[in-house]
Parts: C-alpha cells; sequence; structure tokens
C-alpha cells in the first residue's frame, strides 16, 4: 500500500501538467501504478491560469506584480529555458544549491506572475525550479530553439516599459542568475587593497545589452572587462547596485 501522500503528491504533479512519465520519475515510481493513480482515479482539474495570463485577457494590460515579473525575466534570460515541444509547455531556471535564498525567491516570482504550483527537481549541483502552463509562452516570447546566445534576443515593446518601470528588479533577476558580488583584492604600492565588486557574464550581446540599458536607467556606473563580462567596481555604483541586488542568500 503506497503511502497517501504519495498518491496526492502525483495527482498534483500531474494536474500542473507534467506528463504521467514526467510524474513517474519524480514521484519514483512505476508508470502503470502513477497512470492509474492520475487518470483511472483522476481529481478535478485546476482552474486555467487563462485567468492569470495579462496578455491573453482583454481587461489587463499589464501583470498585476511587474516587480516579479521584471525579476523573473531577468532570471529567465540568465539561466532559464521555456520548453514548448511537450504537450504543456514548461519554464525550467536553474538555481544552484547553494543559494537556497534564491531558490526560493525564483519559485515565488513565477508564482506571482503565473504558476499555480510549482516543483523543484534535484539535479546534479543544482535545482530546476519549473511550472508547467499553457500560458508561460505569451508572458515569455524570447523563447525559441537552441542557445540564447545563438540567435536573436530582443524585447517586446510591452516588456520594455515593464523593465523601464522596474529596472531594479530587472537587474536583480539577471546577476541572481549570471552575476555576483565578491570582494575583489589588489595590491598598489606594496599596499593591499579589498572592496566589493559586481560581476555579470553572458555569452549574449543582446543580453549583455540588455544589461547595460537596465544598469544606465539605474543611473549605475559600468564597464566591459571582457567581451562577455561587464564589471560593476565604483563605489558609488556598488553602493547603488546593493540597494538593487545585493548578494545572493
Amino acid at each position: 500500500m503506497h503511502p497517501p501522500e504519495i498518491r496526492a503528491r502525483a495527482r498534483r504533479l500531474y494536474l500542473s501538467g507534467a506528463t504521467v512519465a514526467e510524474t513517474a520519475r519524480s514521484v519514483g515510481h512505476p508508470y502503470p501504478t502513477v497512470r492509474h493513480w492520475c487518470k483511472d482515479r483522476p481529481e478535478p482539474k485546476q482552474q486555467s491560469t487563462a485567468l492569470r495570463c495579462f496578455r491573453c485577457r482583454p481587461d489587463l494590460d499589464k501583470p498585476t506584480d511587474p516587480g516579479s515579473y521584471a525579476y523573473l525575466l531577468g532570471l529567465y534570460l540568465g539561466d532559464g529555458h521555456l520548453v514548448t515541444t511537450a504537450r504543456i509547455p514548461v519554464l525550467r531556471i536553474y538555481c544552484a544549491n547553494v543559494w537556497p535564498g534564491l531558490i526560493d525567491a525564483c519559485e515565488a516570482s513565477m508564482k506571482a506572475v503565473l504558476a499555480a504550483k510549482v516543483q523543484r527537481v534535484q539535479q546534479q549541483g543544482c535545482v530546476s525550479v519549473q511550472s508547467y502552463g499553457l500560458h508561460w509562452p505569451c508572458l515569455l516570447p524570447q523563447h525559441g530553439p537552441g542557445k540564447k546566445h545563438e540567435r536573436p534576443i530582443v524585447l517586446a515593446d510591452w516588456q520594455r516599459e515593464i523593465v523601464t518601470a522596474h529596472p531594479g528588479d530587472f537587474v536583480r533577476g539577471l546577476f541572481h542568475s549570471d552575476g555576483c558580488r565578491f570582494a575583489n583584492r589588489v595590491t598598489a604600492h606594496g599596499r593591499a587593497y579589498v572592496y566589493p565588486r559586481y560581476m555579470f557574464t553572458n555569452e549574449s550581446a543582446d543580453i549583455m545589452g540588455l544589461c547595460q540599458w537596465a544598469l544606465c536607467l539605474l543611473g549605475v556606473a559600468w564597464r566591459m572587462n571582457r567581451r562577455n563580462s561587464l564589471s560593476v567596481a565604483r563605489r558609488e555604483a556598488v553602493a547603488a547596485l546593493d540597494r538593487h541586488v545585493g548578494p545572493k542568500s
């Protein structure tokens, strides 16, 4: 006899959009058993997420929580992947195990923007924070085949309006995915100096350009120290970025 919490978890995964095979792998039980739980003894389907998709509702022209959307967009452009070839599209954002606060923030932003359910799938060295939903492609039109740095990444006009109004949240998402804050140590004239510094690294010239644009909106000075790497090192610029980003947790 299987524990009721395992059956309940399987049904939740299936009702949130996962296939029977994906659900079976997640709960660690045979496919026929999970199919019986989910299809032979189904539970009522959840309310459609269409009611939360502001792009599909004529009475809404922006997200109910635009700051969370800007943050999630930054995370997606850095470490996210939207699969649209599955029966139901699935948004996955990969977060390192060493940053549990980031994992929590990622899940919270998904729920604030669209998701009714969010799963955490443990992988080697990271957690895939994922959500199934028919309307993720509406909200993240940058999805497409291949790697992001091998195709154009251009924000839609409505996305640029959101980022313009919430550049700090967008930058926080970018730096939480592909950036870091660390203590830089240098020696000059025989004396050692330590000062905080931010770095953002991304192979996509388009995404790097979006990061530069958002930093300029915030009045944060930056410079390119390599082709694919941006640095924020001036004291006042680091202090400004601390107010919007801060160290990962």
